[in-house]
């Protein structure tokens, strides 16, 4: 067995040569797991959810169970985390829900049109907190003080081998809108007032960007996860799409790519209709995550040569599968994918996955 600085040191090299397009000698195998995590090591979701630093122990032990994986995507649960970005109540097990049930989110219209107006006038900044501590009732300093040990979490992922690929993770703008609103009510707002909705996305914007032009000046992280949620084109018109979705994704990836770090596009949904958009971002910098939605092998066709491609296992092959269909279809993926490569589950690893079967996607990666 290599020693542990070793392992990260070629860990990490081979995720940056698939994240530039360049030959490996292997793909890199990123987990994305949380809740399979609890469940494979007899931690109640309750306990995991409710507690960050159970959710990073239990990642932790679980990881070095399964093999030669390079990294994982987190170092801790978010789960309880997820107003703060989504912008509306959650249902969490253990407080509203029983202690092995998965996290909800609990999606209400909690912003109003009129408050439309106050983020004009007032700015997002001072109406983010306003409404996150007053309407969602949200402990937010409490929140942040018990991720605030996050820097010693990842070091003690590396210090045993492993990456912990993205380090940072947010949605575009226009989710906080969509989810504060209910995406119902946001829809309708597009038709009915699409330029006050516009102006309050530039606002939002331009603090999102320069706050993510600081984290990446202050971290260098090498990887950045962006997740436009429900941004995926076969929900909107396309001239929407582009004018409330599109344009906010390029602008925050192009912010993140000059400041010096990769991004990673966790696509959910299909996108199909406008994978060629992508083109447009900066060569050899991105990483267009799928959750199996979009048909990987059209990603190929259009993306291939552009940006890397990461995923795209999916969940109910992992669940329901058999260890050798796991590992013939990950063996075919990494056949016909190439270069520019990274295996991954379809979103995330699903909580009832079988073990046998997380362990055959690895081994199809490693050859072990």
């Amino acid at each position: 067995m290599k020693p542990a600085a070793e392992l990260l040191q070629e860990r990490t090299e081979r995720l940056k040569k698939a994240i530039a397009l360049e030959k490996t000698d292997r793909p890199p195998i990123i987990l994305t797991a949380d809740a399979f995590h609890a469940n494979q090591m007899g931690v109640k979701l309750s306990d995991f959810c409710l507690h960050v630093n159970v959710s990073h122990e239990t990642m932790f032990k679980s990881i070095q169970r399964l093999g030669d994986v390079d990294g994982t995507n987190a170092a801790f649960s978010a789960a309880k985390l997820f107003p703060l970005q989504f912008f509306t109540k959650m249902k969490l097990p253990g407080r509203e829900l029983p202690d092995h049930t998965l996290w909800q989110l609990d999606e209400q219209e909690m912003m109003t049109v009129e408050d439309y107006d106050t983020i004009l006038d007032k700015g997002w900044e001072a109406f983010s907190q306003d409404y996150l501590a007053n309407r969602l009732n949200l402990p937010v300093a409490a929140m942040l003080a018990e991720v605030a040990a996050m820097p010693q979490m990842i070091k003690r992922f590396e210090d045993a081998g492993y990456l912990v690929y993205s380090r940072k993770q947010g949605l575009t703008v226009n989710e906080y809108l969509s989810g504060g609103r209910s995406m119902a009510k946001f829809m309708r707002d597009l038709f009915k007032m699409p330029d006050k909705v516009e102006a309050v996305l530039d606002v939002i914007l331009a603090g999102q960007v320069a706050d993510y032009r600081q984290y990446v000046r202050e971290n260098k992280p090498l990887v950045v996860f962006i997740s436009p949620a429900r941004g995926a084109s076969e929900f909107y018109s396309p001239k929407i799409w582009e004018k409330f979705v599109w344009k906010y994704l390029q602008a925050i990836v192009e912010a993140i790519v000059e400041e010096g770090a990769f991004v990673d596009i966790h696509i959910d949904g299909n996108w199909e209709r406008d994978l060629t958009y992508f083109r447009s971002l900066p060569k050899a910098k991105c990483i267009f995550e799928s959750d199996s939605v979009t048909n990987i092998y059209k990603i190929k066709e259009v993306l291939g040569d552009h940006m890397c491609i990461k995923g795209d296992v999916p969940a109910a092959l992992l669940t329901l599968g058999t260890p050798d269909e796991v590992y013939n279809y990950c063996t075919k993926l990494i056949n016909d994918m190439g270069s520019g490569f990274i295996l991954a589950s379809g979103c995330t690893v699903p909580p009832n996955a079988k073990l046998e079967n997380v362990k055959a996607m690895i081994a199809a990666a490693t050859g072990k």
